[in-house]
């Protein structure tokens, strides 16, 4: 009886024995994934990756954005406004105090209605200093039929500020632009959040989110044309949140929309 080889002959394109079999999938995520094993714990380039990562993260975290040079990058008119945190330490501790404006900028927001007014908030990290100009430029040129109130740069900002602020103005809607919170594969993640009439003590479930919005991740094209459905239906339907959904279906040609 022949006996059978060890090795038997791979098919076309299999990997050698020698070769790592999570590659591929890596190439595909940016998860940590088939990490491997030095004795009981992990092997030093992945120990060291992810105590990169991490400092990546408490920097985003801890990194005060220049709303100086963004507001020069801008190129438009703005308003500048503080939350009531006085201090990043007090912003992580307070979430609270991060969705309230502070005395002396409910005083700077006058009343001037319009259609939109966009907010740029640093958030949880710095990445609207990197995104938020270039997603304004791919937004604006197609808003020319709106009226657009001045952009409003907030500093110690969580996302229900921008109640407040589009209260105090008479927006119909606020596009706000934040810093998301950090992970481990990305640091620098910008989210945008829509919330028709706003005014203190919406919801969450009455905003819409797109998120993800980075080097690796949505595209600013994409996110624009996204951001501008949004918006264009938000007023259409007058409302956002769960009751305006990207994928709601609209009725056929020459039937009235809702």
């Amino acid at each position: 009886m022949t006996k059978p080889p060890c090795h038997p002959e791979r098919s076309e394109g299999s990997l050698p024995a020698t070769d790592d079999p999570w590659a591929r999938f890596r190439a595909a995520t940016r998860a940590r994934i088939g990490l491997g094993r030095s004795g009981d714990g992990l092997p030093t380039r992945a120990l060291l990756d992810f105590q990169l990562a991490h400092a990546r993260a408490r920097d985003a975290v801890h990194g005060a954005v220049d709303f100086d040079r963004l507001a020069a990058e801008i190129g438009l008119p703005t308003i500048r406004v503080d939350s009531a945190a006085p201090n990043r330490d007090s912003y992580l501790r307070r979430p609270d105090l991060g969705r309230r404006l502070d005395a002396a900028s409910r005083e700077r927001l006058k009343p001037a209605p319009c259609d939109a007014i966009f907010i740029i908030a640093d958030g949880l990290s710095t990445a609207v200093q990197r995104h938020a100009a270039p997603l304004l430029r791919a937004c604006l040129p197609e808003l020319a039929d709106w009226r657009l109130g001045p952009i409003v740069l907030a500093r110690q900002a969580r996302v229900a500020l921008g109640d407040e602020i589009g209260s105090l103005t008479g927006a119909a809607l606020t596009v706000m632009l934040i810093g998301e919170r950090p992970g481990l594969s990305v640091a620098d993640s910008l989210g945008v959040y829509l919330t028709w009439d706003p005014r203190p003590g919406r919801t969450d479930a009455e905003r819409n989110c797109l998120s993800n919005i980075h080097a690796d991740g949505l595209s600013y094209d994409a996110a624009a044309a996204r951001l501008l459905w949004l918006m264009r239906e938000a007023r259409l339907r007058r409302q956002s949140g769960i009751g305006l959904k990207e994928d709601a279906a609209l009725p056929p040609p020459g039937e009235p929309r809702p």
